[in-house]
């Protein structure tokens, strides 16, 4: 994952490349990040914060077994 200052540093970059006249796919590529991810973090004219790890898991049915006791 890439931490919020370095996301929004990377867009600069990313921004200020396609500005001077670089491809977009070409200044991501400088950044190891593809163009897709690039367009995810700056959809809605804002640089998103990584949601990942607020998503909710369910715990796994054999955990839940395991916690009851159960037998397999």
């Amino acid at each position: 994952m890439i931490g919020p200052p370095d996301r929004a540093r990377a867009v600069e970059l990313i921004q200020e490349a396609n500005r001077n006249g670089a491809r977009l796919s070409k200044a991501c590529e400088e950044l190891h990040i593809h163009v897709r991810t690039y367009q995810r973090w700056v959809s809605e004219g804002d640089v998103k914060v990584d949601q990942r790890p607020h998503a909710k898991r369910p715990t796994p049915k054999i955990n839940y077994r395991k916690k009851k006791g159960q037998k397999f």
